[in-house]
């Protein structure tokens, strides 16, 4: 059952990018996160509601709620570096950092959950999907202004703080309904991704916002919620290493989605990349 949970929350995901892309063209990006947040806050308050799960609320240990509360902030945490990393440094030098993030999960998952179960089988899974994240990324001959030599350290925190995110929460949703605690670790997030437009005096660009961009702003903060609930029920109930990777397929939803409505062009060595996350995730669900 984990799998098809994880399996949902990957095309979820892989939907919302689509659908973000749709609703940032004119909008800050920023501010659409934030507004999609209160979206995906209020989807997992409603699925809270259908699974009758706010009486048990009081039943949460405050180790497990301290562990939520702090997934929900290493979440915020890798946001902030990572707009910040994105401010002073390169493009095609930040982003593949960042993208490793989905392999110290699974480094993390191994040292700190002791999932040691078919090491060279994750190892080589690992090795594929490293390989295919590089080759996916669009190397630019866009540069960001100069780097004050901090922005490498930004890029590293950003990729730590969201593999952290995935061993806390497991951590903390364990004895915890799965929505409830997708519920809390939301508006904790919530109030991060706010406090990162108001730090950043943007929340005055909401009047500015279309009809459209707005009506796709809501509609991927609809399938954010729907995968992040999909994604932590995978999780308290399978594997970390394994349901991690596969949660990174909504690649492959984003990039079919992406030729076939936004009509973009992909390149052969986006192809081989593609194939090899493939390759290397399901390597791990079938062999581990």
């Amino acid at each position: 059952m984990w799998i098809i949970l994880a399996c949902g929350s990957a095309v979820f995901a892989g939907i919302t990018s689509i659908l973000a892309k749709c609703g940032i063209k004119r909008t800050d990006s920023d501010l659409a996160t934030a507004l999609r947040t209160i979206i995906v806050f209020l989807f997992s308050l409603l699925m809270v509601s259908i699974a009758g799960s706010f009486k048990t609320i009081s039943q949460i240990s405050w180790h497990s709620l301290l562990f939520l509360i702090i997934s929900g902030i290493a979440t915020g945490a890798s946001w902030l570096c990572y707009f910040k990393a994105l401010s002073t440094g390169d493009v095609n030098k930040v982003v593949p950092i960042d993208k490793s993030s989905t392999i110290l999960s699974m480094l993390f998952a191994i040292v700190i959950l002791g999932e040691t179960s078919r090491l060279l089988v994750k190892a080589a899974g690992m090795l594929f999907i490293g390989s295919g994240t590089f080759l996916m990324i669009d190397y630019t001959k866009t540069n960001l202004k100069k780097s004050s030599g901090n922005w490498l350290i930004y890029a590293l925190l950003s990729a730590v703080f969201a593999a952290l995110t995935s061993i806390l929460a497991k951590i903390g949703i364990e004895n915890v309904e799965s929505n409830l605690g997708t519920a809390i670790r939301t508006a904790v997030v919530l109030i991060m991704a706010w406090l990162i437009v108001f730090a950043r005096g943007k929340q005055s660009g909401i009047k500015n916002i279309s009809q459209k961009e707005l009506v796709f702003i809501i509609l991927s903060g609809i399938a954010t919620g729907a995968s992040w609930i999909c994604y932590y029920s995978a999780i308290q109930s399978g594997i970390v290493s394994i349901v991690v990777p596969v949660d990174k397929l909504s690649i492959l939803v984003s990039v079919l989605f992406s030729v076939l409505i936004l009509k973009e062009k992909i390149s052969k060595k986006s192809v081989l990349g593609l194939i090899l996350i493939i390759f290397g995730t399901l390597a791990m669900v079938f062999f581990s």
